[in-house]
């Protein structure tokens, strides 16, 4: 894996190269995410579309927030032979996206490649009732043959809810991508709109993956918590699990 900001990770995998939730634009610009909320982006990507090579697939969790698909992002689909998002993302999106609703599943397929299973897993961004306003978001969940402790689980942008809690339920996950950063916007005080610190130990600890690797919690001014709180959460944990906590280098790009 290469974490190249946010939520944007390649993923090179049974003979794969998958990309999660573009986001390439350059630093400095604010978004609106609607209902007066908004976020600057403060740092730039640690690769730019060109030095990335080939993509297979992008995996993206929702397509109406720039912290997920930015401008560039968003154009760099173009190009990206499957996409697979929301059901009313690929709508919007059009070009043959693929869209999954929680715990749907389709496959990447290819000669000469495995073929990698993708379930869409169940996400909430933001508090309850909040979905009519925050839009729809899921995650992703990867099996291919030879796995041997479980799939490969990106929980996109959610917080701990009984939809998340189902997951450990319903499988065994060996590599988990956690979306963090605590969103908050001041206009909605302390109602957060992706995992807390808190919430990724308590559902680390019911998940119980042999690896965690925290992705979405630097590069926006509207994520609260970055890895010094993640750090801690987990410091504190039980059973070591802040043994398993691997975090991936941003290259210095990323700090232009």
């Amino acid at each position: 894996m290469t974490h190249i900001g946010g939520p944007t990770a390649l993923i090179e995998a049974a003979g794969w190269r998958i990309l999660t939730d573009p986001t390439f634009d350059g630093p400095g610009r604010r978004y609106s995410f609607g209902w007066g909320t908004s976020s600057r982006k403060e740092h730039g990507p640690a690769l730019d579309p060109d030095d990335l090579g080939p993509v297979d697939a992008v995996l993206l969790s929702h397509d109406h927030h720039a912290d997920n698909l930015d401008d560039r992002g968003r154009a760099f689909l173009a190009g990206v032979p499957v996409v697979v998002t929301t059901v009313p993302g690929a709508r919007r999106l059009g070009g043959g996206a693929r869209g999954l609703r929680p715990w749907a599943r389709t496959e990447l397929a290819a000669p000469g490649r495995l073929t990698i299973e993708v379930t869409a897993t169940p996400c909430r961004h933001g508090p309850p009732l909040s979905r009519p306003i925050t839009g729809a978001t899921v995650g992703f969940a990867l099996r291919w043959d030879g796995q041997e402790h479980g799939v490969l689980w990106i929980t996109g942008d959610t917080v701990l809810y009984r939809g998340v809690r189902e997951v450990p339920l319903r499988m065994t996950v060996d590599t988990v991508l956690l979306h963090l950063g605590a969103v908050r916007f001041p206009i909605t005080g302390r109602l957060h709109y992706s995992l807390t610190a808190a919430e990724a130990v308590e559902l680390c600890t019911l998940v119980r993956p042999r690896t965690i690797v925290p992705v979405h919690y630097e590069g926006w001014s509207h994520f609260s918590q970055g890895r010094a709180a993640v750090e801690e959460a987990f410091a504190a944990a039980p059973d070591g699990l802040g043994d398993r906590l691997h975090w991936l280098p941003l290259r210095p790009r990323d700090r232009r």
